[in-house]
């Protein structure tokens, strides 16, 4: 076969990231069906290694890989792990806090969702105060990184009053988990989730949800709200059959396990050090164009800058973003609440050469625009 050239695209945007060649290549497999013992084994020394980028003992945890997207992740934790007659509560202070409330509200599960604004990180105290209110909580959502806005929420302080109520702690570690470090343990986070495209660099399609078994095994008792995105059928069809219950993103499958060798290779700490790199060269980027970062540097959790819009009639986030596409980088929108932001992230096989090439494209891109630099800002 001769060799593929694939034009090197940088990904700002909070995921799908930034592949090497060599996950992108990894795809190109024979064919092979997914009910193959040969496959179901690749499916399984996958889950194994998907625990040890979170510490998870494998004598007391479970990844259970569903093809899907971050959000069917979401889904999967939301629909089936409230028991009957108890209550869901979503510590909400983003986006995708919100949308795990809006997936509660679609399946018609017994929500509070307590709101808090979205340029901080959650008050301990209103959780606290949350669950003192109400004896029925079982179940307690939140998300470690809300990439709406690059805000970091204090998971650890969290767990203690969770659990110290006996409930429940989830938490959406979709945009954080294999960058930055976790340990569910030290952490106490009793269920977290991602999928393939972010953390980890792999393609996308592939969503999975590591947590406790003794949890997983006792939700058999709790109402089944989705035939497929349902924890327990799932975790008991692969655990019986080595499969997972339904067809498998099989491409994806090997790509990822070709990213998690990749990931492991590098090594937790090292992998950090690499994006905290990135971002560090992302702010002083933005600091040199004279762009304001709307979320405060010590809530954020240093992986996203959320960016606000300059006061200035040249200006247009669409022209912007469809400049520096031309050039091989892509920018975000924000998710602000209506005020004007675009994010950069610092996710993917990226480095801070990678962001220097970036804002010497964007220094071009303001200067053709007629953008004023460094940007003003009204107030």
């Amino acid at each position: 076969m001769s060799e593929v050239t694939v034009r090197r695209n940088v990904l700002l945007n909070p995921g799908p990231a930034t592949t090497t060649d060599t996950v992108k290549m990894a795809q190109v497999v024979p064919d092979i069906c997914p009910r193959e013992e040969e496959f179901g084994t690749i499916m399984r020394e996958l889950s194994t290694d998907l625990l040890r980028t979170v510490h998870a003992p494998a004598d007391t945890y479970e990844a259970v890989l569903f093809c899907g997207s971050g959000t069917l992740a979401m889904d999967v934790c939301v629909n089936s792990l409230l028991p009957a007659g108890k209550k869901l509560l979503v510590l909400n202070n983003g986006a995708y806090s919100s949308r795990a409330a809006d997936i509660a509200r679609a399946y018609g599960l017994e929500l509070i969702d307590c709101q808090q604004p979205v340029d901080r990180p959650f008050d301990v105290a209103a959780a606290q105060a949350a669950l003192d209110a109400d004896a029925d909580i079982a179940v307690v959502y939140t998300t470690h990184q809300e990439t709406g806005t690059g805000v970091l929420n204090p998971i650890r302080e969290l767990a203690e009053v969770v659990h110290a109520h006996e409930a429940i702690f989830i938490v959406d570690t979709t945009s954080t988990l294999a960058m930055r470090p976790i340990d569910v343990v030290r952490d106490g986070i009793d269920f977290c989730m991602a999928s393939s495209q972010k953390g980890i660099q792999g393609m996308t399609g592939l969503a999975f949800i590591i947590g406790r078994r003794d949890i997983i095994e006792a939700s058999r008792e709790y109402p089944v709200r989705s035939y497929y995105c349902n924890l327990y059928q799932q975790y008991a069809y692969f655990r019986e059959n080595g499969q997972m219950h339904f067809t498998p993103p099989v491409q994806v499958i090997y790509a990822a396990r070709q990213a998690l060798r990749e990931y492991f290779a590098e090594g937790e700490a090292v992998k950090w050090q690499r994006h905290t790199e990135t971002m560090t060269a992302i702010h002083e980027g933005l600091a040199a164009l004279g762009f304001r970062e709307v979320i405060p540097r010590a809530y954020q959790a240093g992986l996203v800058a959320a960016v606000a819009y300059p006061d200035d009639p040249h200006w247009s986030f669409e022209r912007v973003h469809d400049a520096c596409y031309a050039q091989g980088f892509t920018i975000y929108p924000g998710k602000m609440q209506g005020q004007g932001t675009f994010r950069l992230c610092a996710l993917g096989a990226i480095t801070a050469a990678d962001i220097a090439a970036f804002f010497r494209v964007l220094r071009e891109v303001l200067t053709e625009l007629g953008v004023a630099i460094p940007v003003h800002y009204e107030k």
